[in-house]
Order: C-alpha cells, then sequence, then structure tokens
C-alpha cells in the first residue's frame, strides 16, 4: 500500500501539474478570497502569489474571475471607500490607501463620488468624537486637533469647517 503523500502526489502528478501551477486551484482559492469580502484585481493576484501561486496562473484566473463578473475593482473601491467613511478617514487618506491596492486613478474618483459623502460634516463629527464639542481654548490645542483630522486625511477646507461650523 503506497504512502498518503505518495498517493496525494500521484493525483497532482497526472497532469504533470503542482496545485500551484494549476489554474483551477488558483481559481478555487481566489472565489475563497472573494467570499469573504471584496479584493481589487492587483491586491488578489498579489495575495495568491503569496501562497505560491505562479504569477502568470494568479493573473490568468483573476482576469478570467474579472471578466465573470465575480471580481470588480470598482466594486472594491466603492465598498472601501465606504468602510473607510465609517472609520472616519477623509478623502486623501482613502485615496493614498486605494493607490496602494493598485486601483486607477479614475477608479477611486468615481468610488470617491459615488460615496456622495459630507466631508465637512464627517470632519465635524470625527473631531467631535475625539475632542468633544468644545472649541479648542488656545492656539496648540488648535493645532493639535487639526494635525490629527489632516492625518485621518482630510483636505484643508474640511479641517476648517470642522472648526467653523459648529
Amino acid at each position: 500500500m503506497q504512502a498518503l503523500h505518495e498517493e496525494i502526489s500521484d493525483l497532482l502528478s497526472d497532469e504533470g501539474e503542482d496545485r500551484f501551477s494549476c489554474p483551477q486551484e488558483a481559481r478555487k482559492k481566489a472565489m475563497d478570497f472573494l467570499a469573504r469580502r471584496e479584493y481589487g484585481q492587483t491586491e488578489l493576484i498579489r495575495k495568491l502569489a503569496d501562497r505560491g501561486y505562479d504569477r502568470s496562473v494568479a493573473e490568468q484566473a483573476v482576469i478570467k474571475l474579472t471578466a465573470e463578473g465575480l471580481q470588480s475593482d470598482q466594486r472594491f473601491a466603492e465598498s472601501f471607500v465606504q468602510s473607510r467613511i465609517n472609520q472616519g478617514k477623509g478623502p486623501v487618506r482613502i485615496r493614498l490607501d486605494l493607490g496602494q491596492r493598485g486601483l486607477t486613478d479614475a477608479v477611486i474618483e468615481n468610488a470617491i463620488e459615488q460615496s456622495e459623502a459630507d466631508w465637512q460634516d464627517l470632519a465635524r463629527e470625527v473631531r467631535r468624537r475625539k475632542f468633544s464639542a468644545a472649541k479648542p481654548l488656545d492656539f496648540k490645542s488648535k493645532a493639535k486637533q487639526m494635525q490629527f483630522l489632516q492625518y485621518r486625511g482630510f483636505e484643508q477646507d474640511h479641517v476648517q469647517a470642522a472648526f467653523n461650523g459648529e
């Protein structure tokens, strides 16, 4: 009787491929990832490659999933934007994070526009949650709050509105 690992390797070697160079295996793994949450195309390819799949096989599998509508950069971007808005992040930070995930500027801008977020109101709310509704009494406190909002990714006009719109 063959050892278990020999039986498994025989099954894999029937087609002369290991599972990391098999497009069907890469597709199944990509679908597993997509079942949990949305991914951008670049991020999904990188995730498969990090798991040991050949990069060309990963690209082929993800491109096919995109063509079938199972993976969408636009859907991922919209979901990502909404989750970051819920975390109190501003548009500058969101653009940066999406750019690092390999999305095009057009997809990023479209997703931010689709969110229809009121960035000034969000900046006000984030400031209130962190520092209370009272306006800062001195310059040092105001500078600290402004720096915090800028770090969160709000533009200068959003930051100003957070202090003027009380």
